[in-house]
């Protein structure tokens, strides 16, 4: 605490997005307009000038000011700055990121790297777990049980969840589009989906422009969407029929998917165990006509 009572001001980004979900709720419309672009865009905010970024988030300059004071700090520059930061940790080579690991341990053992990733995996989970609500899981599998056609729309370090869902879906015999083509014609794959299908998209910060925008598509020709991103702020949750929080923790910088994978997994089993009762019922309604 400082000498006023109040807490410091975040020093790095992730508690820095952490005060800004927590405090969502209790901010006036503007604040939580920009605090919710600041977390969409992260470098736009890093590289950005106060205007510029004032005008791209459709408010006044003086809101930056405003949102920067109401978070603790003296100005926006001092906003702004953890943002560049995290830019810096964000933009390491994975080279920088081994370098790091071995200055932190002088002599890193083959086992005490799984271990790292083992813990984070566990952390990852264990907060999954906690934080997941039955009911959201089950309009989840209840709205994607019901598609006549599941899109699966994911890019860079999301598309192995998408990958797997693919596999387990066409094992399943569950219809699916992947949106990923070497032509370049997803945005024309929104034109073959209704209100009848669903699309699954998957996306962390820094958010996929390709991402959001293809789910967007879909959304837009009334397609529900199931989503998987990691804050309240993410631009794939304003228009979600459903998504799921997923924070993932991380080791030497690399960042687990494990408990994304898990609900990537249990999704698909999930939908099929669904459509097995609704033919069920229909098979017993028509049997009593």
């Amino acid at each position: 605490m400082d000498e006023a009572g109040k807490a410091p001001p975040p020093r790095d980004f992730e508690a820095l997005r952490n005060v800004m979900i927590e405090r969502k709720g209790d901010m006036p419309k503007r604040l939580a307009q920009i605090a919710a672009y600041c977390l969409a865009n992260p470098d736009e905010i890093a590289f950005g000038t106060a205007a510029s970024i004032a005008a791209a988030a459709i408010v006044q300059p003086s809101t930056l000011v405003r949102l920067a004071h109401h978070l603790g700090y003296g100005g926006f520059s001092d906003l702004q700055r953890i943002f560049r930061e995290r830019l810096k940790e964000k933009t390491l080579s994975y080279e920088e990121r081994l370098n790091i690991l071995e200055q932190n341990n002088a002599q890193v053992a083959e086992a005490e790297v799984l271990g790292g990733f083992l813990n984070a995996a566990s952390q990852s989970i264990n907060r999954f777990a906690a934080s997941v609500e039955p009911d959201r899981l089950a309009l989840a599998t209840d709205i994607l049980a019901r598609a006549e056609t599941i899109y699966l729309i994911a890019k860079r370090r999301s598309y192995p969840l998408t990958a797997h869902m693919a596999y387990a879906f066409g094992k399943l015999g569950i219809r699916y589009v992947m949106v990923a083509t070497p032509n370049g014609v997803e945005a024309e794959m929104a034109r073959f989906a209704g209100p009848r299908d669903a699309a699954f998209a998957v996306s962390f910060s820094p958010y996929a422009a390709d991402t959001i925008a293809q789910a967007q598509s879909f959304a837009e020709r009334g397609t529900p969407i199931i989503s998987v991103t990691d804050s309240v702020f993410s631009p794939l949750a304003a228009f979600s029929a459903c998504w799921f929080e997923v924070v993932e923790s991380d080791f030497a910088g690399f960042r687990s998917l494990s408990a994304s994978m898990a609900l990537a997994m249990a999704l698909p089993v999930a939908v099929a165990e669904k459509r097995r009762r609704m033919e069920r019922e229909r098979d017993g309604y028509s049997k009593t006509e």
